[in-house]
């Protein structure tokens, strides 16, 4: 099955075209970040004016480079949500207009659920139950998957993404748009022990994450300590390091420990990490050391498809064509779609954990 995927929730107008959601035959990204880079982040009226002129030469360039023709597809996939309610309607709308013109068949796809699929064409099939961590600009998010297309939140932040923090943090340093690449690169300089920063623990022992707390302290040691922030192109000061490497460790001591835990009540076959975050070298290394304790496999997507992408999306809709998923020409954006179908009562979420949270 040849499906193409349509990928514009934030920043990256995207377009793919996978077979059997294992094989991708063409993957074409346009990426925002130098129009939002002097803004400091995203700005959703300047992103949803790009995704109108890019995503018709994004389309075609995909089907130029699978050297396949428009009426060769099986089905459409497209996200719906969540993200941006500007760009998301480009993607949908332009999806809806091609399925219609060429008589295919249109799933709409929610964003993090593609990003659980993006570890599928580089790793061995994923072994269920799994725990999936979703770590990305707009999502922090914990999933236990008992069988595919299953899932259930067990695990969100209150507050800021991982990603989000990132990017605050290093605006407040004066390091600049995306936060997350410059801090990992400092970090690697940095001592990590140099500033002490608690994990923040909710009060209901849920497994959730919060980050707005670890931003304001990260802010209230740049006033307290003096800490000049850098400015005009200078290169950051050991202080600096030391402290992008004391703020990471501490955001990944939280993504990881929480993951843990979570895993051993709900005795998962396989770790997936996805998200543009997991990306982090850092986070990859800690994750693959929780793996070995607990004894299962941990997969991650390749750092190309850890951003968003269209392939990711392909492959989860291909799931949903095979499955005989069709979207009728009501489909719409969602810009707070939920990625949950099971709940505590489930016997297939029962038949797998030992005790709820």
């Amino acid at each position: 099955m040849l499906v193409l995927g349509i990928e514009t929730s934030c920043d990256e107008t995207a377009a793919a075209i996978v077979r059997d959601s294992r094989e991708i035959v063409s993957s074409v990204i346009a990426s925002q970040v130098p129009i939002h880079k002097r803004f400091g982040g995203v700005v959703p009226e300047l992103a949803s004016r790009e995704h109108l002129d890019k995503i018709v030469p994004i389309v075609e360039e995909a089907f130029e480079r699978a050297a396949i023709k428009k009426d060769d597809i099986d089905g459409i996939a497209v996200t719906i949500g969540p993200g941006l309610i500007g760009s998301l309607l480009v993607g949908v709308s332009y999806a809806k207009a091609m399925a219609f013109a060429l008589n295919k068949p249109i799933v709409g796809v929610n964003h993090i659920e593609g990003h659980i699929y993006s570890v599928c064409f580089e790793n061995p099939p994923v072994e269920y139950p799994a725990l999936a961590l979703i770590v990305s600009g707009g999502h922090t998010n914990l999933f236990f998957v008992p069988s595919a297309g299953k899932y259930k939140i067990v695990g969100r932040t209150r507050d800021d993404a991982a990603g989000e923090a990132f990017d605050k943090v290093a605006k407040l340093l004066g390091l600049g748009y995306p936060g997350g690449p410059i801090i990992e690169r400092l970090a690697r300089e940095g001592d990590p022990k140099a500033v002490e920063f608690a994990i923040p623990r909710m009060g209901d022992k849920r497994p959730d994450f919060s980050f707005s707390g670890l931003k304001t302290a990260v802010q209230k040691y740049v006033r307290e300590s003096g800490l000049q922030p850098v400015s005009n192109g200078q290169e950051p000061s050991q202080a600096i390091k030391d402290l992008a490497a004391s703020f990471q460790s501490t955001v990944i001591r939280s993504l990881v420990t929480t993951m843990e835990r979570v895993a051993v009540d709900y005795f998962p076959k396989t770790l997936i990490v996805a998200g543009g975050v997991a990306c982090n070298g850092a986070l990859r290394e800690a994750s693959r050391k929780a793996a070995d304790r607990l004894g299962v496999p941990v997969y991650f997507p390749s750092p190309h498809l850890s951003t968003d992408n269209a392939a990711m999306i392909a492959a989860a809709g291909t799931v949903k064509l095979q499955a005989g998923e069709r979207a009728g020409w009501d489909l719409n954006a969602d810009v707070s779609l939920r990625l949950q179908n099971i709940d505590v009562e489930d016997e297939e979420l029962r038949k797998h954990v030992r005790y709820r949270l």
